[in-house]
């Protein structure tokens, strides 16, 4: 199992979970805020199965051009998201659980 943390500009957020919701994709999304891109994003983690990581990754991209072609926008920047991919084991420390329930 692999955990797909994604920030993807504000612009193209609520499209991206509504198509990826109507494909049967499940996500959380967070609202961040801070300098990662100096503006407005939101971060989606994605529960995911590594043989469906490139569909997942190809379903974001199609979602962000769909996005782009029906608001008929323009954009300057080079990436409309980024994205780590990180084993759900080693995600552990990253989300805050801690092992010692002591």
């Amino acid at each position: 199992m692999k955990l797909l943390i994604c920030i993807i500009d504000n612009v193209f957020a609520d499209g991206v979970e509504k198509q990826l919701k109507q494909q049967g994709y499940r996500m959380t999304e967070l609202a961040s805020s801070g300098g990662f891109w100096r503006k407005g994003n939101t971060t989606f983690l994605f529960g995911v199965e590594e043989v469906d990581v490139p569909d997942l990754k190809r379903a974001l991209h199609s979602a962000c051009l769909n996005i782009e072609k029906n608001k008929q926008l323009k954009t300057k920047q080079a990436h409309r998201y980024t994205s780590f991919l990180i084993d759900v084991k080693d995600a552990v420390p990253i989300l805050g659980f801690n092992n010692d329930l002591n």
